[in-house]
């Protein structure tokens, strides 16, 4: 498969997925790849998923936009003559993997992927810009890292990237080693254990097994960068058939933390030991989460040949992705910790606990955390706890019965009731929270993605919508 100015032909993809050009030419140029017909650019391969909606029922509109062909799994009725190309396969999602599979191993590039159960994003952006000083880097964008989201990533190593860093997302078992099949990474990142979605699992111990796929069908070459910490992950460690490094504060970690200072709303710095070198490290992230996951950057920069002092270098420069942490200074004098991409407890308690050391005033405004399972409104009691060691001046919570009983548990730990309030929705806190801060506090806002913390986090800034 050869790439020519990043594009394939009809007849290269139908190879590759095993699919048959029954319509069109096969030799129509395909310049990008799109799985939503309301994204399709012209030029693109259009590819019918079967999820909650049929995508065989959008081709004919990823047709008008532009799309150069379409793969499908049935036959499609009416295609006109000359329209775009039609590629044939016995299933779309099997197809697109294989596609990305196959661009992946065509480019020659290396494989860095990453799972755990919080800190991939920062993770995944931290080592992409480590490396960034040495190799061409691709990385994927947004939430684009699931079975769809993943391959699709993949297809951009086309033009010509020399490392790909991926994050490997799940909420099932066997997701992970769907995942670690597609994109067959030469370096694999395990940042931690924790409990977002232990509603699905019922147990740490079972999240763990899950992301242990992570070590799925791993060469003898292949790099294992595993978080020292993290018991869980360390007990499982043995049964990786590679080679291993890892990161921690733990005596003997492969690249260690010493002398941590926690820095507050400015992050935090230690002392690096690493195989190559001792370093002076600071992070510009919230928290010794945040610090953990630089560690694993780093960990996968000095054994990809980066140099210590350019891996040092740009993890000085990092900044948090959106509503994944990032501190705003408001005109109105509040300082706002804008969180509110996604929440767990384990999350959470770290984020609370950097707030605690936090000169001023503090305010949190915490949406209830989805997926936990029947142990969701004792996890919520002890963030609620959490939150009043904290010592917090207000807490407003938003949802059910969970997110009250954070607020019921705060005020059962100190906090008096006139400063914790509970509302059922996002917008209901957006009306109430503006009245509650004033100049000088400091303001958590934070919740899992379906609950639209956002919301909150926009009225502040004085924004609607």
């Amino acid at each position: 498969m050869r790439f020519e100015k990043g594009r394939l032909t009809a007849a290269d993809i139908a190879a590759a997925m095993g699919g048959r050009v029954t319509g069109g030419s096969d030799a129509t140029p395909i310049s990008g790849f799109a799985i939503d017909s309301r994204r399709v650019q012209p030029g693109d391969l259009f590819f019918a998923i079967v999820a909650a909606r049929d995508g065989h029922d959008f081709v004919a509109d990823a047709a008008a936009a532009g799309a150069a062909g379409v793969v499908v799994a049935r036959p499609v009725a009416g295609w006109p003559a000359g329209g775009p190309v039609v590629i044939e396969v016995p299933e779309t999602i099997r197809a697109l993997q294989d596609l990305g599979r196959a661009v992946r191993r065509a480019s020659g590039a290396r494989v860095v992927a990453i799972t755990g159960s919080a800190g991939k994003t920062t993770t995944k952006e931290a080592a992409a810009e480590m490396l960034s000083a040495r190799y061409r880097v691709v990385r994927n964008h947004g939430n684009l890292n699931n079975h769809l989201g993943l391959p699709l990533s993949l297809l951009e190593l086309r033009h010509g990237a020399d490392v790909a860093v991926m994050e490997l997302g799940m909420n099932h078992a066997g997701e992970i080693r769907v995942l670690v099949g597609v994109a067959e990474p030469e370096v694999r990142v395990w940042t931690n254990v924790g409990d977002a979605h232990i509603g699905h699992f019922g147990s740490a111990d079972a999240i763990a097994e899950a992301k242990a796929e992570i070590m799925d069908g791993a060469r003898p070459t292949d790099l294992l960068v595993a978080n020292a910490d993290d018991p869980r992950i360390m007990a499982r460690v043995p049964r990786f058939a590679g080679r291993v490094a890892t990161f921690g504060t733990a005596e003997g970690a492969t690249v260690r933390a010493t002398s941590i200072e926690d820095r507050g709303l400015a992050g935090t710095a230690a002392d690096l030991e690493t195989p190559v070198g001792r370093a002076r490290l600071t992070v510009p992230l919230l928290g010794r989460g945040h610090l953990s996951n630089v560690l694993a950057a780093v960990t996968v920069a000095v054994h990809m040949d980066v140099p210590l002092d350019a891996a040092v270098e740009r993890a000085a420069r990092l900044a948090p992705a959106p509503g994944r942490g990032a501190v705003v200074r408001l005109a109105s004098g509040v300082t706002l910790i804008d969180d509110t991409y996604n929440s767990s407890p384990s999350a959470l308690g770290r984020m609370l606990e950097m707030l605690a050391t936090t000169p001023g005033r503090r305010v949190a405004v915490l949406g209830e955390m989805l997926e936990l399972g029947d142990g969701s409104v004792a996890l919520h009691e002890a963030c609620g706890r959490a939150a009043a060691r904290a010592g917090l001046a207000v807490l407003v919570t938003i949802g059910g019965a969970p997110a009250e009983a954070l607020a019921a548990a705060a005020m059962e730990a100190g906090m008096p009731a006139g400063t914790v309030r509970w509302v059922a929705t996002s917008e209901e806190a957006a009306a109430l929270v503006p009245d509650l801060v004033r100049a000088g506090d400091v303001v958590l806002v934070k919740g899992s993605h379906s609950v639209r913390t956002e919301v909150v986090a926009r009225r502040l800034r004085g924004e609607r919508g």
